[in-house]
């Protein structure tokens, strides 16, 4: 049996990105579609909220794709199989908004989302729901998961920045061109947050129901600490606790922004000492 949140296996997807399936056997056993967990690599490192892509109830594992961005998501893309994460808490959050639709569901994946709108887009579509994911990346070699993500939609929509494969341009253009063809009424979007916002800012005209996940900065997780507040519809919410998804035609996206850009300088300081380490 694996060691308590041991990387039982790791498969690098494009450099600086990596999917791991982890043994946790509580949150693989309690885990809802939309959900994440807080992760350290270390007894000395912070705390990172990380999306959910996927888990296996029977043999406790729960699937992250952790993206080299800071320190510790350095550190944690650097593990090997066999090695094992500090400690894990999850599920976190509240579960996706689902449900029975008149019209298409899509999700939206951007880069590291695209893993993270795989379990949504699975239970959309066993309510009987036609679903459409539409999936971007800067170039052909970067799509992510893109043989996973046909198994869980009726179709897939793939746009890159260069027009390397599928539609030339942003998954906002796919979106466009999915709605002029298709009745879209609920959409999921994950991602980086200019995208989501793009995304928001394209379907509002439409009153086209629209849900962001937001990997708002977190600490503890559990809605104490305040790290996470985000205002959605004039009025503060944390995204660990009443997120992470939204209405994202609610979402201040301009004041997220900011606050994403909080600790820039403190993660400056930390890579610098990773890299004296090394």
């Amino acid at each position: 049996m694996p060691k308590l949140y041991e990387i039982v296996e790791k498969q690098d997807l494009v450099p600086g990105m990596a999917l791991f399936h982890v043994y946790a056997p509580m949150a693989a056993k309690n885990m809802k579609p939309g959900q994440f967990i807080i992760l350290r690599v270390n007894a000395k490192g912070e705390r990172i909220p990380i999306s959910i892509s996927g888990w296996d109830s029977e043999k406790g594992t729960i699937r992250i794709i952790i993206m080299a961005a800071g320190r510790t998501s350095t550190e944690a893309v650097a593990l090997k199989q066999g090695e094992c994460f500090q400690d894990i808490v999850g599920p976190l959050g509240e579960q996706t908004h689902l449900e029975k639709v008149s019209g298409t569901a899509v999700v939206v994946g951007g880069g590291y989302g695209t893993g993270a709108v795989m379990p949504p887009a699975r239970a959309m579509k066993a309510m009987g729901n036609r679903v459409v994911g539409i999936i971007g990346a800067r170039s052909k070699d970067l799509v992510l998961l893109e043989a996973e993500m046909r198994e869980v939609c009726d179709d897939v929509i793939v746009c890159t920045n260069d027009g390397s494969q599928g539609v030339e341009g942003f998954v906002t253009d796919g979106l466009k061109q999915l709605m002029e063809k298709e009745d879209v009424s609920w959409v999921l979007s994950v991602g980086p947050v200019p995208m989501m916002q793009a995304v928001a800012n394209l379907t509002k005209p439409k009153e086209v129901k629209t849900y962001c996940s937001l990997n708002a900065i977190m600490v503890d997780g559990t809605g104490m600490c305040g790290a996470c507040r985000v205002s959605v519809g004039g009025k503060t919410k944390f995204a660990c606790f009443h997120g992470p998804d939204f209405d994202a035609h609610q979402v201040n996206f301009e004041e997220l922004v900011q606050r994403q850009k909080m600790f820039l300088e403190q993660e400056k300081i930390a890579m610098e000492k990773l890299e004296e380490v090394k």
